[in-house]
């Protein structure tokens, strides 16, 4: 049996992989203690508490979630856990013989030529160029940077130690209601190109349920591995066909079926 550990499982994304790994063992890291899950409480940016907290369980895939996710944050906010952090989940990684970790990228590590507004991270512009996997970096905020900063890190480990490395490019996960929400007029907050983006970029919590267990469990045949995480929406411009051949990925949900 497969032993899986999360990182930020306490997030929205990790708590979105609720039931993915029924039939895994799985551990489950927190930044603190939670009420309603059974977790490790673990802080990233302690590197040798790390270390131990995977050596002491024999984990097999690390999906490494745990980061400041806002695209809108300060580059002081984001260096210990967006790049402190990952450079420690992968040394940890390698001290505790992990086969393969899963790193949650961001669609903001692709996003600079797709934006309506540089200073908004979150809207595009119409008839956005298609983003492919080995479309160059194109960070949109300096969380995208780090972003690019954790792909990189990934390709020097795979190379460098053999760890199966696949980047999971994460698009918007929300649930149906909350889509909905940016695009209803004329209450909503959102310009149409956020709205745009937000159709485009949508996430569905069993489409990221799917995705990220393909990435944990899938074999696969090259390390690094770039693999796109949104649902199959009709103004998507994030390419899922390499994700789909790669990884079996088969997105069951469209935004433009939901508004």
């Amino acid at each position: 049996m497969v032993h899986v550990a999360i990182t930020g499982a306490a997030g929205n994304v990790g708590r979105a992989l609720t039931d993915a790994f029924t039939d895994h063992e799985l551990t489950r890291f927190t930044e603190v203690e939670q009420d309603d899950m059974d977790s490790v409480v673990l802080d990233i940016t302690d590197r040798e508490a790390f270390r131990e907290a995977l050596a002491a369980r024999d984990v097999d895939v690390l999906i490494h979630l745990a980061a400041n996710s806002s695209a809108y944050a300060e580059w002081d906010a984001l260096t210990e856990p967006n790049l402190d952090g990952v450079y420690n989940a992968y040394e940890a990684a390698v001290a505790g013989d992990v086969s393969r970790v899963v790193y949650a990228s961001s669609n903001h590590a692709v996003n600079e030529d797709d934006l309506e507004d540089p200073a908004e991270p979150e809207t595009m512009t119409e008839g956005a160029p298609t983003v492919y996997p080995h479309t160059p970096p194109g960070p949109d905020s300096y969380y995208g940077i780090t972003k690019v900063a954790g792909e990189a890190m990934g390709g020097y480990y795979a190379r460098r130690h053999g760890l199966e490395v696949i980047n999971v490019r994460i698009g918007w996960l929300m649930t149906e209601a909350e889509l909905k929400e940016t695009q209803e007029e004329p209450d909503t907050p959102y310009p149409e190109a956020a709205a745009r983006f937000a159709r485009a970029m949508w996430l569905s919590p069993r489409d990221c349920r799917d995705i990220l267990r393909a990435a944990a469990t899938s074999d696969v045949p090259d390390s690094p591995l770039v693999a796109h995480a949104v649902s199959r929406n009709d103004e998507r411009y994030l390419s899922l066909t390499s994700t789909c051949r790669t990884l079996g990925y088969r997105p069951r949900d469209n935004s433009a079926e939901v508004l």
